[in-house]
């Protein structure tokens, strides 16, 4: 197989037995990475020069509804019921397979851009077969590693029919794409399962559910946005543990109105929750879930979430996640009386891993991700030292974590594949400009057919 040696300015692997380098090298052969450290001194096919670059692993993002791409900034003044009522109940009911490829298309090609190779897709607008088969053909096509979470339509429900709060997940689509394309948890794009959980569907519901991602070895994932008198199953998630049937291979979006009890019972279990901070602080009081999981123990987890509502930077994600934590924790120590904090609360580096492995964590897939360590897949993303906005790099952590953006991507590796270099996307350049103009015209027809209308400042 071919063997890559990349020359870095800064080397940061995220793995603390090999450490951060200035001018070190990373050795990739095919889809992995073979060795990272000072002048290795290996024989090699090619190499790249990246010495005018922080070599990093690829951002993960821990939480996406990609097929969303065309309705971005529809939504940046909603409030929660905006959300549902304009999207749920009306516009995602307009959405065909052709609508979810291009969506995941063009929004998956938007996180490799921004360097970004992982993502997990909370898909949850699927009415058919064809349309999970659609959007997963758009995240194939678009070269970005990703965990496709099949998820479900929410339409209101027509007089004397049964509500999306009391159906199970559709079992026959789950066992189709996981005997066919989806039969393996070493490809680029796996399965897991987006379940609707204790907020959004009764108990019966989640536990059947539940039970169904485990018969087919699925990693599941729900929402958790509702007050306890709002939920369909109250305290639904402490009742799962209690049942034995919530562990490492769950995963938990937002969480803010989660009780101590409730969220102690999770963190017990192994399972894991992602905070998606932007969209959290745009409408909810309670404060993201970063703080209160890292004071037990768990590593937090970090996503987008909602492209209608904020933008689909990481980058600005992780500022923010990082940012709110440390003003929680000034907010946490004033108002318990105690004199001003002399030390940082919350390092920078912590940020990073959230951003890379506590995201990897999050979904299952560590082993393979988040650090640039032998034996891990080769997921790279190189920034610009040069570009103004972060030119002098005194410390690269710095830099990625609090100063740096997607404008600084410069080349990204996923599976050992360069999918972009010297700052352009190695996707076709005429077929790109050509599926952007088909996204556009299919959100605007969805919007149409749903008769919305955007009220803009």
């Amino acid at each position: 197989m071919k063997k890559t040696l990349i020359k870095c300015g800064w080397l940061v692997t995220q793995d603390p037995a090999i450490g951060d380098f200035t001018g070190g090298e990373l050795l990739i052969e095919g889809d992995r990475v073979l060795a990272a450290g000072k002048a290795l001194d290996a024989a090699h096919d090619e190499v790249i020069d990246a010495s005018d670059m922080i070599v990093m692993p690829g951002l993960i993002n821990g939480h996406i509804h990609v097929w969303q791409c065309g309705l971005r900034g529809i939504g940046s003044e909603w409030m929660g019921p905006d959300y549902h009522a304009n999207i749920h109940a009306n516009i995602a009911t307009k959405y065909g397979p052709r609508d979810n490829y291009l969506g995941n298309l063009v929004g998956a090609l938007t996180q490799i851009d921004s360097g970004v190779t992982t993502v997990i897709d909370f898909c949850h607008n699927l009415k058919s077969l064809e349309m999970a088969e659609a959007a997963i053909d758009g995240l194939d096509e678009s070269g970005i590693r990703a965990v496709f979470a099949h998820g479900t339509a929410k339409p209101p429900a027509a007089p004397g029919e049964t509500p999306f709060t009391h159906v199970p997940h559709p079992r026959d689509r789950i066992e189709a794409l996981r005997k066919g394309r989806m039969a393996s948890h070493d490809q680029r794009v796996t399965l897991a399962m987006a379940i609707l959980g204790p907020h959004y569907g009764t108990q019966e519901v989640f536990e059947t559910d539940v039970r169904l991602a485990r018969e087919f070895g699925l990693f599941s994932t729900t929402h958790a946005t509702k007050p306890n008198d709002k939920c369909i199953s109250p305290r639904g998630y402490l009742a799962l543990a209690k049942a034995g049937l919530l562990g490492p291979d769950h995963n938990i979006v937002h969480g803010n109105y989660i009780d101590d009890e409730e969220l102690k019972a999770i963190a017990g279990c192994g399972a894991t929750v992602t905070a998606t901070v932007l969209v959290e602080l745009h409408g909810h009081a309670p404060d993201p879930l970063v703080m209160r999981m890292r004071a037990l123990g768990s590593m937090p987890s970090i996503g987008i979430d909602v492209e209608p509502i904020v933008t689909g930077d990481m980058f600005r994600e992780m500022q923010a996640a990082l940012s709110h934590a440390r003003w929680s924790a000034h907010r946490d120590n004033a108002a318990e009386g105690k004199p001003s904090l002399s030390v940082m609360p919350v390092r920078s580096r912590e940020a990073l891993e959230w951003a890379t492995i506590g995201n990897a964590q999050a979904m299952g897939i560590d082993r393979k991700v988040g650090r640039l360590s032998p034996g891990m897949k080769a997921d790279i993303t190189m920034l610009r030292a040069r570009d103004l906005n972060i030119f002098p790099v005194h410390d690269p952590i710095y830099t990625i974590v609090e100063q740096a953006g997607a404008k600084n991507v410069d080349t990204v590796i996923v599976d050992g594949v360069v999918r972009k270099r010297a700052g352009k996307l190695l996707f076709d350049e005429a077929l790109l400009a050509t599926r952007m103009d088909e996204m556009r015209a299919s959100a605007l027809r969805a919007m149409d057919e749903a008769n919305f209308k955007l009220n803009a400042a």
